[in-house]
């Protein structure tokens, strides 16, 4: 790739900041809206937030993994960074966008890179209507939430909770309930991303729900309509060793 000026956007975190410090013995970075590309140090969470807040700058981000898991990160030396960058490939990454509408009528949306979620707020399992692209296909989820998480998510929370993993090139969204009680044999579904869902919170005055967007949440939510965005997009770079792909298989056939 052609890329020239790097800016630097590390996390507070020591490993983070020791990495920062050797780099710029290897390289002048330049300040964020003047890069050809961001360099975002720390871990999964911190690109995230890197890549909510930083969007406007429209430069792909390259992940250097100074956290634990690391999955959007790449393994790096400091004195390698510029040469793996010009030699890393793109990658798109599509995100959610969150629509809700709280009980007391108030609109809000978000966007979400990973996956979008409605979790219980208090000790009572929530209650769920899903509606699929107009169509009610469950009329009542009793669990302590449910979960929409795109191909890239899909390693993360999704899995967590019992999900499949998507690869990326699928279209595909998981729809996975968060510790289910009613129905007892319904472990969610793979929709196409084309599709529109829609979640209506049963009782969300006396079973209270909230919902997130990555990091992102709304409280005391009475519907939430998530789509995936078809015309805009996140510019992820990988090295040609650890591209996004290959760990989405890795991932399946980890012990």
């Amino acid at each position: 790739m052609n890329i020239q000026k790097i800016a630097l956007f590390p996390s507070r975190n020591p490993k983070a900041q020791e990495f920062q410090e050797k780099t710029l013995k290897h390289l002048q970075p330049v300040a964020l809206d003047q890069a050809d590309c961001i360099a975002v140090i720390g871990g999964d969470g911190f690109m995230l937030h890197a890549l909510h807040n930083l969007r406007h700058l429209d430069v792909p981000f390259f992940g250097v993994n100074a956290g634990t898991v690391g999955f959007l990160m790449n393994s790096v030396a400091p004195e390698d960074l510029l040469d793996k960058v010009k030699h890393a490939h793109e990658t798109a990454l599509y995100p959610l966008r969150l629509t809700t509408i709280d009980v007391e009528g108030k609109e809000q949306v978000h966007h979400a890179i990973n996956e979008v979620s409605l979790m219980r707020q208090s000790s009572q399992a929530g209650k769920i209507q899903i509606e699929i692209d107009g169509i009610v296909r469950l009329n009542e989820l009793v669990s302590d939430g449910v979960l929409v998480a795109t191909p890239a998510g899909s390693t993360a929370y999704n899995l967590s909770a019992h999900g499949p993993i998507i690869p990326l090139g699928a279209n595909l969204l998981a729809l996975t309930p968060i510790s289910p009680f009613r129905p007892r044999r319904w472990r969610g579904a793979l929709l196409p991303s084309s599709v529109k869902i829609k979640l209506t919170v049963l009782n969300p005055r006396e079973r209270a729900m909230s919902a997130s967007a990555d990091y992102q949440m709304v409280e005391n939510i009475e519907q939430a309509q998530i789509e995936q965005v078809t015309d805009s997009f996140f510019r992820l770079l990988f090295t040609e060793d650890h591209n996004l792909d290959d760990r989405i298989i890795r991932e399946q056939f980890t012990p």
